[in-house]
C-alpha cells in the first residue's frame, strides 16, 4: 500500500475517533443541561415562580456540598472519587435489581434470574426448537456479536 493511502487512512480513522469524543461529549452535555433544567424547574414550581440565589445554589451543588461538609469542609480527590463511584454503583444495582426483580421485593433471587433468563431464551429461540441458532440472533447489538460461533464446525446452535 502506499504511503499517501496510508496516510489517509491513518487521518479517517483519526478524524472518526475525535468525532465520536464529540458526538459522545455533546450527548453528556444535553443530558446535563436537562436534569439542570429540570432542577431549576422544580425549585421554581416549590418557591412560587422565583429562586433567590441560596435556594439556586442549593438546587444546583447539593450533593456536592453535602459531600464536602460531610468530610469536614474539604474534600479530596479520593473522597470524591470514592463517593462518585458509590453512586455508580448503587444505580447501576438498582438497575438490574428493577430489571430481574419478578416480585417487585427489591431482592434479587436465582429464581428471578432464571425467569428473565427464561424470557430472553424465548425471545431469542424464535422458531421455539430449544436451541438458538446464529441466524436467530439480533443483528448487530449485544446480542450480534459472538465470536465463539464464528468458527464453529457443526450447525451453529447452542443449547
Amino acid at each position: 500500500m502506499r504511503k499517501t493511502t496510508k496516510l489517509a487512512f491513518a487521518f479517517i480513522a483519526l478524524a472518526g475517533a475525535v468525532g465520536t469524543a464529540v458526538y459522545a461529549e455533546n450527548i453528556d452535555s444535553a443530558n446535563m443541561r436537562e436534569r439542570t433544567m429540570m432542577r431549576l424547574n422544580k425549585a421554581m414550581k416549590d418557591n412560587d415562580g422565583t429562586i433567590s440565589f441560596d435556594q439556586f445554589s442549593s438546587v444546583m451543588d447539593s450533593r456536592l456540598k453535602k459531600l464536602v461538609a460531610d468530610n469536614g469542609g474539604k474534600l479530596t480527590v479520593e473522597q470524591l472519587t470514592a463517593a462518585l463511584e458509590k453512586a455508580r454503583f448503587e444505580h447501576m444495582a438498582r438497575r438490574i435489581i428493577a430489571r430481574y426483580d419478578n416480585n417487585g421485593d427489591g431482592t434479587l433471587t436465582t429464581d428471578d434470574i432464571a425467569s428473565r433468563d427464561k424470557k430472553l431464551f424465548a425471545l431469542l429461540d424464535k422458531n421455539n426448537d430449544g436451541k438458538i441458532k446464529k441466524g436467530e440472533l439480533p443483528k448487530g447489538g449485544r446480542f450480534g456479536l459472538h465470536r465463539q460461533w464464528d468458527d464453529e464446525g457443526d450447525d451453529g446452535s447452542m443449547q
